[in-house]
């Protein structure tokens, strides 16, 4: 028997996040463990009259290529992939991995090739979605491997996932449309800041947002969603910063990230484990050297991290930046083949101020309207 909410979640990508209408075109692409939510999502989609096609993934394709692929092979574009950015109107992307580890064996450097190579691609998709002209969606399958990263068993896992997504709600899209409203509060708060200023534990970190816009992320692109970002001006982030969880990236995870900003470039940077990773992919091109998105994550429903950034840069009270590639629709100039989202904690003793002014506490935003913790019920 399908759990209903699996059919609740493909209706909120569907109709909701991605607002598919009759003859547009999307491509829905994910690994053959996530086939439940493929199917609903085709169905879902085939219903509102679009034109699907859909990708079906299988698991270790991408190892193969980056340990016995030749400098050419790593290289090499799909020009399918370029005309077929050009011409989609929407993307769902489902996640779903049958060994999250699967690519710890390969070397870096290929890694990071590969993510070089495909960089006019990364921006033709931002660009037109920048533009409005191309709505995208990603969510994350429960896996027995995702579960494992998280220590909780596949049931706990599951429950996580979609009371994350608001999917156990009568209605997650009304749902959804109330965190609009409270996530643009703090969306707007943060537009009138010149400067903003985070300390944490071995956290202290500046960086100007003037004339740059900060977006509310209410479950239209990532799902589930909950977030405010922007992209800082190239060089105006300035501090350090020590990232309270491991940051993790095509099943690489290095720990204990401390990152060093003068004049916006990482100048300084330690970890205790998969250090040299870390400065393979900062030095992937001059782009990933700079910070592309700043965020703060307002989604209290996710509390714990489980080595999945689709959730943990969401969790309620954190902040995050990624390195590399900006958002345009922020005003963001950084381009590169990195995005790298790694998270700070800031739920204890952490402080954020706007222009001098005190707007977060202990991962708490003061101002009332902004997206607040749920009262325990007793």
């Amino acid at each position: 028997m399908t759990d209903p909410r699996v059919e609740k979640l493909a209706h909120v990508l569907i109709n909701y996040s991605l607002g598919l209408k009759r003859g547009q075109y999307i491509r829905i692409a994910g690994p053959a463990v996530a086939a439940p939510i493929l199917r609903e999502c085709v169905r879902a989609a085939i219903r509102r009259g679009a034109h699907v096609e859909t990708s079906v993934q299988l698991d270790g394709l991408d190892e193969i290529l980056y340990k016995e692929g030749s400098r050419e092979q790593l290289r090499w574009v799909s020009p399918v992939a370029k005309y077929r950015t050009r011409k989609l109107d929407a993307v769902c992307h489902i996640r779903g991995e049958v060994n999250t580890r699967a690519l710890t064996g390969c070397d870096p450097k290929k890694v990071a090739e590969v993510a070089k190579a495909n960089k006019p691609v990364r921006k033709i998709f931002f660009e037109r979605a920048a533009a409005g002209e191309l709505r995208w969606a990603l969510t994350q399958w429960p896996t027995q491997a995702s579960a494992q990263d998280a220590e909780m068993s596949l049931a706990e896992y599951e429950d996580f996932v979609f009371t994350g997504g608001h999917l156990d709600d009568a209605d997650p899209v009304a749902t959804w449309k109330a965190i609009s409203r409270t996530q643009q509060v703090l969306a707007r708060r943060l537009n009138r800041a010149k400067e903003i200023r985070l300390l944490a534990a071995d956290t202290d970190l500046t960086f100007s947002c003037r004339d740059r816009k900060w977006i509310n992320c209410c479950g239209h692109e990532n799902f589930p969603d909950g977030e405010v970002f922007t992209g800082p001006i190239e060089d105006s982030v300035n501090g350090h910063i020590r990232f309270s969880f491991p940051a993790v990236r095509q099943g690489r995870e290095v720990t204990d990230v401390t990152l060093e900003f003068k004049a916006g470039k990482v100048v300084k940077a330690t970890a205790s484990k998969g250090l040299d990773y870390l400065k393979a992919m900062i030095a992937m091109d001059a782009g990933s050297q700079f910070v592309g998105e700043t965020a703060f994550g307002c989604n209290y429903n996710i509390t714990r991290y489980t080595r999945n950034t689709l959730f943990d840069e969401k969790i309620g009270g954190t902040f995050h930046l990624a390195l590399g590639m900006g958002y345009p629709e922020t005003g963001s100039k950084n381009t590169s083949g990195l995005h790298w989202d790694m998270v700070c904690d800031l739920r204890d003793g952490g402080e954020v101020y706007a222009d001098g002014t005190l707007i977060q506490k202990n991962g708490r935003f003061l101002d009332k309207a902004m997206p607040q913790p749920k009262a325990k019920r007793r």
